[in-house]
């Protein structure tokens, strides 16, 4: 809520602890339909998440936010340009909201397995919550590794979650995980007032086939985690 589309709220989209316990209520909702339950094997569920979604994937498998670095991160123009420049025109000061329930934890045991392909922001996470993640995790990031900006970059939550694998897809870049654009969508994008470069297919590969690596990618992991399941 606040962050879909129209529906756009600087103040409601920083809420980022909101976000897991969405996602374990729209569990409870699936495990209930009895439509669905035939279908659904409760050893077999996993998270994927990508930019802010990845965030939110990790915090079901334990991480928890830092609320004083949640707080400070628009302090620096340049640590994520686009969101903080919205935050601030928003008149939203993070530091005046209600972090009181911020850093909680936010994990659920029946996530077995999670992925975070260029989880957002990815440096607001304690320090200590990273070492007590029991649940296999994989990170991903994309682009040129000394590229990726601190705000993305997933190497340290790798290096602080016990057994966690990482891996960088080097050709593509952030934007690379929406859909392919339509012709002018750039064009169409900078009239509107976006200015992320959400068309550019990272060094040229085309993002059709960078979608086809990533689903190989996330396709292979989650088998990885699951096969041994029984």
């Amino acid at each position: 809520p606040g962050n879909t589309g129209p529906e756009r709220s600087a103040e409601q989209t920083m809420k980022l602890w909101q976000r897991p316990a969405d996602l374990s209520r729209a569990l409870d909702a699936l495990q209930a339909a009895p439509d669905l339950q035939a279908h659904a094997d409760p050893d077999r569920i996993g998270a994927l998440g990508l930019s802010m979604g990845g965030n939110s994937a990790l915090g079901l498998a334990g991480p928890r936010l830092d609320p004083e670095l949640l707080a400070g991160y628009c302090d620096a123009e340049d640590r994520n340009p686009s969101l903080c420049a919205w935050v601030r025109m928003s008149g939203v000061d993070l530091h005046a909201m209600d972090m009181s329930v911020a850093g909680r934890d936010n994990s659920d045991d029946r996530i077995g397995f999670v992925m975070a392909i260029d989880p957002a922001p990815a440096d607001v996470f304690a320090a200590d919550s990273l070492a007590e993640v029991a649940v296999p995790v994989a990170l991903v990031n994309l682009g040129q590794e000394a590229d990726i900006p601190a705000t993305l970059r997933a190497a340290p939550l790798a290096q602080g979650i016990p057994g966690a694998d990482y891996a960088v897809i080097e050709g593509a870049t952030h934007a690379d995980m929406f859909p392919a654009c339509k012709p002018g969508a750039a064009e169409t994008a900078l009239a509107q007032g976006i200015e992320d470069p959400i068309c550019p297919d990272g060094t040229g590969q085309p993002r059709a086939d960078l979608h086809a690596q990533m689903i190989e990618m996330v396709t292979s992991a989650f088998t990885q985690a699951f096969d041994k399941v029984e």
